[in-house]
């Protein structure tokens, strides 16, 4: 009695089939879209223009180093003892001082890059979920291993964020 129960359920279902709708799914290449939106660029730009003076006061204390290195390499000029100790204590000083200042300036950079970012993505995020609604997509990925062309959506997004940064 249950197998025949049973081999009738599955004769329904296969008669009438799944409700199949349609499946509207879409792929978007973050790498793409961050390499290519004004939003990027303009942050690249805010980024590199807020940290050019302290790059220049670095590169500035780098070749300061190198000139005193180099003299105290050289000994071109005869220092007595007490200047080359001098020399030498200036030389260790200047060192750790610029260790430092990069140190503080990688950190300083870093955080900033990952600020804007997040700013950036929150603008990407918000831009596909915009686009979801009006073209009615179900799922949009933002990675996977491998995607058919006819799902990338890339050039929308990247489109509606320069349409959006006017």
């Amino acid at each position: 009695m249950f197998k025949r129960i049973a081999m009738t359920g599955f004769a329904l279902l296969t008669l009438c089939g799944p409700v199949q709708a349609e499946t509207k799914i879409g792929f978007i290449n973050n790498q793409r879209v961050l390499a290519e939106s004004p939003q990027a660029a303009k942050a690249k730009k805010r980024i590199e223009k807020d940290f050019e003076k302290r790059d220049q006061d670095l590169q500035r204390m780098v070749k300061q180093v190198q000139t005193l290195q180099s003299a105290l390499d050289k000994g071109a000029s005869p220092l007595s003892e007490t200047d080359r100790r001098n020399k030498e204590k200036e030389l260790s000083d200047l060192t750790r001082d610029l260790q430092r200042k990069q140190r503080e300036f990688r950190e300083d950079l870093s955080q900033r890059q990952n600020d804007e970012m997040a700013l950036i993505f929150e603008k990407i995020n918000k831009t596909i979920k915009q686009i979801a609604d009006a073209e009615k997509y179900d799922i949009i990925f933002q990675d996977a291993v491998y995607f058919n062309q006819r799902i990338d959506i890339t050039d929308k997004v990247i489109k509606a964020l320069g349409d959006g940064s006017k």
